[in-house]
């Protein structure tokens, strides 16, 4: 079973890999459905599965970052701009 420690690092690290997509729309959806997902595992009896799970996505979201990066749009989106 994995530590409390071990799954707030996992939820850290999940929160910066969202913050190096490019794209205004993936990286917030990668922030929500971070949090929705922990909320919604919070009470699973079984931990160690979930948090295989978590990792593996991690490496997914870590991997779909650096595509990402590669073929980012020109333009930035308009919840971007600063005024």
């Amino acid at each position: 079973m994995a530590s409390r420690s071990e799954i707030l690092s996992l939820f850290r690290s999940l929160y910066r890999t969202a913050k190096k997509f490019p794209d205004y729309n993936v990286r917030e959806y990668i922030k929500r459905r971070t949090a929705d997902g922990f909320r919604l595992n919070r009470g699973v009896l079984d931990a160690a599965a979930v948090f295989a799970d978590g990792k593996a996505q991690l490496e997914v979201a870590t991997r779909q970052a650096v595509v990402y990066s590669l073929y980012a749009p020109k333009v930035r989106s308009v919840m971007e701009l600063k005024h």
